[in-house]
């Protein structure tokens, strides 16, 4: 069974980067889409960015040209590389997979937390 562990958040002050590793327990490279989310206290989850096998990439409007994701299928993992953090991009994030453009995201890690803060 597929298992994510995410890793790489932190304490950033605004205008700071950090980047987020999501680490898969077999290989990845037949896996459909990998995205990563987020979720604020007190706010739903959202979708933030997700990447296919083909290497096609989506973003939230709310992180378009500040976050940048990427998937290295030689070391099983995806990353998510964020700057420019804001303090609204402050929450848990968390990696999922799913098997293809209609069924839900159905494998989670725990997530990681990021805080942005002066």
């Amino acid at each position: 069974q597929l298992q994510l562990v995410e890793s790489g958040g932190g304490l950033v002050q605004p205008g700071g980067s950090l980047r987020l590793s999501c680490a898969a327990s077999r290989s990845i490279s037949s896996i459909y889409d990998m995205g990563w989310f987020r979720q604020a206290p007190g706010k739903q989850r959202e979708w933030v960015a997700s990447i296919n096998k083909g290497d096609s990439t989506n973003y939230a409007d709310s992180v378009k040209g500040r976050f940048t994701i990427s998937r290295d299928n030689a070391k099983n993992t995806m990353y998510l590389q964020m700057i420019n953090l804001k303090p609204e991009d402050t929450a848990v994030y968390s990696c999922a997979t799913r098997r293809s453009a209609f069924s839900a995201y159905s494998t989670w890690g725990q997530g990681t937390q990021v805080t942005v803060s002066s």
